[in-house]
């Protein structure tokens, strides 16, 4: 399944819904792109697709300086999973085809 595109992403954290806009390219198995939210933009890193299974990870500075882990299965144009949250824990993710 085709993940290439701009997909909006909210993650269900202990601080409320955490909304950010990702954009994915992929190529065989490789997953890259960028995540942005609260005005601040990052490159995806370690992204991968197996199916219809994708991961990446985004490091981010707000509200804490830490890396997300993200893993998902993506369905048409809806992609849900988790994400870890270094030692806040994992939390669940939804997201949509913009």
């Amino acid at each position: 399944m085709a993940i290439d595109g701009t997909w909006n992403i909210a993650v269900n954290s202990p601080m409320g819904k955490q909304e950010s806009v990702l954009t994915f390219a992929s190529s065989g198995s490789d997953l890259t792109g960028s995540a942005a939210a609260q005005g601040q933009s990052t490159p995806i890193t370690d992204g991968k697709i197996d199916g219809d299974k994708v991961s990446w990870k985004a490091s981010i500075t707000t509200p804490f300086p830490m890396t997300l882990e993200f893993t998902g299965t993506l369905a048409g144009d809806s992609l849900d999973g988790s994400v870890k949250a270094g030692a806040f824990g994992s939390f669940p993710f939804t997201g949509v085809r913009a």
